[in-house]
């Protein structure tokens, strides 16, 4: 019995190399698909939201030095990015002459180019270029916030529910394939989704919740301290525990950064509530932090692997098949100059597989026909986005899964059903029959 009980910690040092086998599960068609299904929904929500035209923008200025005009607009989003106490003037200035756009168009822009120059300085081996460019993102999605509040509140508790469901569906896929090698159909995924999708939507914002209502506490001390003589010393004597109050809040706040990405894993895996959600994550993280790092960063480093292979596939089939649709479209079959292909396709590169639109269609058809290109590839390139989608979902499902194992000395193989939970109240049910049915009897004698 003890070399049995002390396998399972032997061999739980060495299960890391499970998580390579994360391409495997993330490629499945049907993970793809609700992957890419919530990519759509989202997207399509943004858009619709972006009729309201929220952000102010203005053209460039005309460079004297270079005698140019630069295309496109500048928005208060760059303006915040060049001077955030700029901003404020601009939109005031531009206010009633300036154009408007959408919140969501103006981030997607936005995150395109920084995710572009991202890859460009990761292949460059330019690191510090990577920091800066992840630390804008950040920073854009605080202008958002700050400036367009209501907006980006609906979008992100829409954005939520479309992850619950589609996490939590990807979630039980892996796990199930992971620690079974079943592989569960597309409706029984979103069924399950959909049946936890409370403790999926809450788990992430019970945290925040808290950390609230504890800084509420704080904060109407700090209105305490306006009492003229008074309000300091109030302020004075209940500092210990406003710094007790601020130490829970730093408990909490580094368990939810480190353990957000296993919580839907909890819930899929262990049918875990809200509640045992967040106790399951925060308890992993903390009772073996370095081992949850080395995790994470393994996981992080064979996905950006897998996925610099996904993106050189999808690239090589877009310049195939642009290939061969270049020698078939010769330039004497256009009515100026320029190739009939280029016009209507632009060429795509490793960094950019949509490519950039610098030429102009003709005519209705070529218009029709660059349109038709452009959806068939940003098609292509959601399909990408959606494999990053699942390889993140189903990597996290796997380490959950290491770390139950090596914290809770839990079994791999153990997995949340709602058969195994309808099986104990059946088998309890049959003797109080068997009672019933023996009692006539025994009062006859």
């Amino acid at each position: 019995m003890a070399r049995e009980e002390q396998s399972p910690q032997v061999c739980g040092n060495f299960l890391f190399p499970k998580i390579f086998q994360t391409f495997r599960v993330a490629i499945q068609p049907s993970k793809l698909t609700i992957a890419f299904s919530a990519l759509v929904v989202i997207c399509l929500v943004g858009w619709i939201m972006d009729f309201s035209k929220t952000v102010v923008a203005a053209p460039n200025p005309q460079l004297h030095h270079k005698k140019t005009v630069l295309p496109g607009e500048i928005t208060e989003l760059q303006i915040y990015m060049a001077g955030p106490d700029q901003v404020q003037s601009y939109i005031q200035m531009y206010k009633e002459r300036g154009e408007r756009r959408g919140v969501f168009s103006t981030l997607w822009d936005f995150a395109s180019e920084r995710f572009r120059d991202i890859l460009s300085s990761l292949f460059a081996f330019n690191l510090p270029r990577v920091a800066t460019n992840i630390t804008e993102c950040f920073k854009a999605i605080k202008w958002a916030f700050r400036y367009h509040f209501i907006y980006c509140t609906i979008f992100f508790v829409v954005k939520l529910a479309v992850i619950s469901i589609a996490g939590g569906a990807i979630c039980r896929m892996a796990a199930l394939q992971f620690a079974r090698g079943e592989k569960p159909g597309l409706t029984e995924a979103l069924r399950f989704g959909a049946k936890k999708f409370t403790s999926l939507f809450a788990a992430p914002l019970a945290p925040i919740g808290i950390i609230i209502f504890i800084g509420l506490f704080m904060f109407f001390l700090g209105l305490i301290g306006n009492i003229p003589s008074i309000g300091e010393l109030i302020v004075g004597i209940f500092t210990p525990l406003a710094l007790i109050a601020g130490f829970v809040i730093a408990v909490i706040l580094i368990g939810t950064v480190a353990g957000f990405n296993l919580m839907f894993p909890a819930v899929a895996y262990d049918g875990s509530d809200c509640f045992d959600v967040i106790s399951r994550s925060f308890s992993y993280v903390y009772a073996k932090p370095w081992r949850m790092g080395f995790y994470t960063a393994t996981a992080a480093v064979y996905g950006a692997i897998c996925y610099t292979f996904v993106r050189f596939f999808a690239f090589l089939l877009l310049w195939v098949t642009r290939l061969f649709l270049q020698f078939g479209i010769l330039a004497d079959n256009s009515s100026v100059e320029v190739n009939k292909l280029e016009a209507i396709w632009p060429v795509p590169t490793f960094v950019n597989l949509v490519g950039s639109h610098g030429l102009t269609t003709n005519n209705w058809s070529e218009s029709v026909a660059a349109f038709l290109i452009y959806l068939a590839v940003l098609v292509l390139v959601g399909t990408v986005v959606s494999f990053l989608i699942s390889f993140y979902f189903s990597a996290n499902t796997i380490i959950y899964s290491l770390m139950r194992n090596s914290v809770d000395n839990t079994a791999i193989e153990e997995i949340y059903s709602d058969d195994i939970k309808t099986e104990p109240n059946i088998t309890e049910n049959k003797p109080e029959k068997q009672a019933e049915a023996s009692s006539p009897a025994e009062q006859q004698e």
